[in-house]
């Protein structure tokens, strides 16, 4: 995403059940460390069940030894995309389409640090809190998880 200042990319992390952003990271460059650090923080978030399924495009940061040491560690299991099938990730990819259309169509940030802020903003207060999904009855991933862990 660009800024006055730069490049600010993002990497995510996703519950493809309910929708919801339970990870994420930013940084100015696009190391292996920026996806695991997402990865990791859904991780703490959710404590994941041994045999958790990790879907990814085929980006070298996901096929990287640091993150595949991550996924053996939590017991997970990595899926990739097909070659060049952004259909395969397309739950990801609509999110960060929505994402770069609502925050940095008409708007370029004047730092990384105010990109970070409205991006923080958009996932914790917007996304997972406010938006709601067609998939998930028009549920917001928050209403939806409260409701199947009551059920």
């Amino acid at each position: 995403m660009p800024t006055r200042k730069g490049w600010l990319y993002l990497a995510v992390t996703l519950d493809l059940y309910s929708r919801a952003v339970i990870g994420y990271a930013m940084a100015a460059s696009m190391p292996a460390t920026l996806p695991l650090a997402a990865f990791q923080m859904a991780a703490r978030r959710r404590d994941p069940p041994s045999g958790l399924l990790h879907h990814s495009d085929r980006g070298s940061q996901y096929v990287s030894r640091l993150f595949q040491a991550e996924l053996a560690r939590l017991r997970a299991r990595g899926s990739r995309s097909r070659k060049g099938d952004s259909w395969d990730n397309a739950v990801v990819e609509g999110f960060l389409s929505s994402l770069k259309r609502e925050l940095f169509e008409e708007v370029i940030f004047e730092s990384r640090a105010a990109a970070r802020q409205a991006v923080f903003e958009d996932i914790e207060v917007f996304s997972n809190r406010q938006r709601r999904h067609s998939t998930l009855g028009y549920l917001t991933p928050l209403e939806f998880e409260r409701q199947a862990t009551a059920a």
